[in-house]
């Protein structure tokens, strides 16, 4: 049997147990610190359920990762320390989130911050492909170089678990984006680690058949924090691995992530608001409230999530098409941020009157 069957067969096996990983986990995990992990808020915004759903999701993604990163290691001999330390550490962090441990949380940011920068500079991870000239001087230190990537890494992590509200709405565009990893990875030869973001893609993909169009398992902050920080290491490596297509692609296929906690940040601060706490004036909470004027709120959950995601794959395609152009890519990464901002202002307005 080739190389290429065992992968294969693995992946496919993978599948199957992920898939009754997330089954159990959604079973029984209402019995951790006696229902500790049960979403029984049903008057926030975005609570679409009636009776209460645990936010174990990060359990079961967890779970099915380590199964993972031990038949990886016995397939390549590789111990994948990065996406160990890294997946771990935050998971941590969201799972006593999720357990209603009250952490303030700006001591939960600097906490994260913390160990994401310890891991960073000690394995290290750094980003070698960048169409940034004046950068690229600063980026041999590896303290300036750390603190990028730290940067990078927070605003994908947090921009993950901010527009985890709707069912499917993160799954979904963390599937897009690994695909267009994938297939860059594959397109380039780079197969080897293309079986670690199909995992990916299959453990999302085991995640949504329970949580879309409803809902009965959420990822909490544990998953959101957790499949967050791999997104990013993905784009690093791949970025890293692909000196071809331009640095500013990657920003393109993350744009969306990136840009709704920086915008949000500039916005709360512009209003006099603490960055750090929530609101319901982001995009796809704005976007609900006119898909659900017409659809009603329960349709209006999933039909959100369906609709900011097709915009999302239309907007990255031209993006992909340019991405071996860095100046093009440059270009076209401003033009989706205008294109954020335009449609932001109109569903504000929609949403004000």
């Amino acid at each position: 049997m080739g190389t290429e069957s065992i992968e294969a067969s693995f992946l496919s096996i993978f599948a199957l147990i992920s898939f009754f990983i997330f089954l159990i986990v959604s079973k029984y995990s209402h019995i951790i610190k006696g229902g500790s992990l049960l979403d029984k808020d049903f008057l926030k915004p975005q609570a679409f359920h009636e009776v209460p759903v645990t936010r174990s999701g990060g359990i079961a993604v967890i779970i099915s990762l380590s199964l993972f990163f031990y038949i990886y290691n016995l397939l390549y001999s590789e111990i994948l320390y990065n996406y160990i330390f890294i997946s771990y550490s935050v998971f941590v962090i969201g799972f006593l989130d999720d357990l209603r441990i009250n952490i303030k949380p700006l001591t939960r940011l600097i906490i994260m911050i913390f160990l994401l920068f310890t891991f960073i500079y000690i394995l290290p991870i750094k980003i070698l492909n960048l169409d940034i000239p004046f950068l690229i001087p600063l980026m041999s230190n590896q303290i300036f170089s750390s603190i990028f990537v730290l940067l990078c890494f927070l605003f994908v992590i947090n921009g993950a678990n901010l527009i985890d509200g709707f069912n499917g709405l993160l799954a979904i565009n963390l599937i897009i984006v690994n695909i267009v990893l994938a297939y860059i990875n594959i397109s380039n030869g780079n197969l080897e680690f293309s079986i670690l973001i199909i995992s990916q893609i299959i453990i999302l993909f085991s995640f949504l058949l329970f949580n879309f169009p409803g809902a009965k398992i959420f990822l909490g902050d544990s998953g959101a924090y957790t499949m967050g920080a791999l997104i990013g290491l993905n784009t690093i490596i791949t970025n890293n691995l692909n000196p071809n297509i331009s640095s500013f692609f990657f920003c393109t296929l993350l744009f969306y992530l990136f840009f709704e906690v920086f915008f949000s940040f500039l916005r709360k601060l512009l209003q006099k608001k603490s960055p750090i706490h929530p609101d319901d004036k982001h995009l796809h909470m704005l976007s609900f409230y006119k898909i659900s004027s017409r659809f009603g709120k329960n349709k209006g959950n999933y039909l959100n999530s369906i609709i900011i995601n097709l915009f999302y794959l239309i907007l990255i395609m031209p993006g992909l098409y340019l991405s071996y152009d860095p100046q093009l890519s440059r270009y076209w990464f401003f033009i989706l941020l205008l294109v954020y901002l335009i449609i932001y202002s109109r569903l504000y307005r929609f949403t004000k009157n």
